[in-house]
């Protein structure tokens, strides 16, 4: 907010990282184990309970932390809570199956967890990120070793001081702050973890995988994005910008399916070109903790400086500002950008084809909807898609022709916990959130019972 630094933080090392998965290995063989999801779930209900009762605490500083608005940041801490309550349900309703064969043999499978989890989250939402992964891994039975992202380690912490409210054993739940490249690394690569649950960056997520081959351990990578928002001629314009302007500048962009790259028909395209800009233009750009305040600073000078630096890309790559375009200096000072708009973008550009994390939207006319299913999917990445038109025949139709992990019908980034998360392509391997979600943190094991079959 004022560049000002806030406090320093003890970055744990490899040495820190074997600790923790030590601690996490013996709670998994001893304590943790004889638990039952009863009793896990009732312990995750009351850490939900525990969060609830410090919100706002919480919410300050994540908003101290990372520049979001305290009411975004209000919004994260009920992810948590949500996400706890959510998978708290699902830790005694694990199931096996028996399985028909012959009448010489009774066969069935049995579900457990997976073992030691290492989990890396980002920035961005570092409170909804930790339920996300620690929720379904411990309603699973498994323990963790969870590395908070280095910008944002402050609301973590005190989120660790309440677990130990909770009543979890002694190394069920680990948290060590440190750096990407030595804490996240070691924790990767670490040959007794077990899985490895990453959200950040494409470029991170290759290294995450490169390092998790040491010991072939399951993988859940989520990473980064290029979304398309497809808005028709028979869209509903007012809803189509107001979620379009949602889907990019929520977050200080900061969102990895934000819909960055607006694909909008040419007969509707300066109407909502315009309306797209006065909306932005109506927003406020300043104190995070003001009630009106729309949109923050970016989370650090070095994303500040990665923004400004696309937005200069766009400009001298012949794009057009529309709007925005320009650092901001709320009371002189803060890593704040405006909004910013390019139109007459060509899809070889490279604010076109990269992920750039922050508030910055192209738009671009086409004329057919092949067209723009084709413009869509000339992606590395498919994390996610949003489709505005009122022909629901169409809707459905190319929702199942958009090659991405989630698609939004008339609406953007209004995820839900309860449904699964997760991309294609460079946007990642594997699902989170929903019953998929659990399902990436247990193992299943088959049992052949022979019952008549003699040699």
């Amino acid at each position: 907010i004022d560049e000002n630094e806030i406090v320093k933080v003890h970055a744990g090392g490899e040495e820190d990282i074997d600790d923790a998965v030590k601690a996490a290995r013996a709670a998994l063989k001893g304590p943790w184990s004889h638990i039952s999801g009863t009793v896990r779930g009732e312990m995750m209900r009351k850490l939900a309970d525990l969060v609830d009762a410090v919100t706002n605490e919480l919410a300050t500083i994540d908003t101290w932390n990372n520049g979001k608005r305290f009411s975004s940041a209000q919004g994260d801490v009920g992810e948590l809570t949500g996400v706890l309550r959510y998978y708290a349900g699902f830790a005694d309703k694990q199931y096996g199956q028996v399985i028909s064969t012959t009448e010489k043999k009774f066969a069935y499978t049995t579900v457990g967890p997976i073992g030691v989890c290492g989990q890396i989250i980002p920035w961005n939402y570092p409170l909804g990120m930790a339920g996300w992964k620690i929720a379904p891994a411990l309603a699973a039975g498994n323990c963790v070793v969870l590395k908070p992202a280095e910008q944002t380690p402050l609301s973590i912490l005190f989120f660790a001081d309440i677990v130990k409210k909770a009543g979890f054993p002694p190394g069920v739940i680990n948290i060590v702050n440190g750096f990407g490249s030595t804490a996240g690394a070691a924790l990767a690569a670490h040959m007794d973890v077990d899985k490895i649950a990453f959200t950040g960056s494409t470029a991170t997520g290759r290294e995450v995988a490169r390092l998790a081959a040491s010991n072939l351990k399951e993988i859940t990578i989520e990473s980064g994005g290029k979304s398309p928002l497809l808005v028709f001629e028979d869209a509903d314009l007012n809803q189509a910008v107001k979620w379009s302007h949602y889907g990019i500048m929520a977050n200080q962009g900061q969102i990895c399916t934000a819909t960055s790259r607006i694909l909008v028909h040419e007969k509707v395209y300066h109407q909502f070109t315009e309306l797209f800009k006065e909306r932005v233009k109506s927003c406020k750009i300043g104190n995070p903790y003001d009630s009106d305040t729309f949109q923050g600073p970016q989370v650090s000078k070095a994303q500040y400086e990665r923004v400004l630096s696309f937005i200069e890309s766009g400009k001298a790559e012949g794009a057009t500002v529309a709007l925005g375009g320009q650092p901001v200096a709320v009371n002189g000072k803060g890593f704040f950008i405006e909004p910013t708009i390019f139109t007459d973008a060509s899809d070889d550009m490279k604010i076109y084809r990269e992920e750039i994390f922050g508030p910055v939207a192209i738009i671009s006319a086409f004329k057919t909807e092949d067209e723009a299913l084709r413009r869509a999917n000339d992606t590395i990445y498919g994390l996610g898609a949003a489709i505005f038109t009122q022909d629901i025949t169409r809707a459905h139709l190319i929702a199942n022709k958009i090659e991405a992990g989630m698609v939004w019908i008339n609406s953007s980034n209004d995820s839900d916990f309860r449904i699964p998360f997760g991309g294609v392509k460079q946007s990642g391997i594997g699902r989170e959130l929903g019953e998929e979600g659990i399902r990436a943190y247990t193992s299943r094991r088959s049992v052949h019972v022979n019952v008549g079959n003699v040699l």
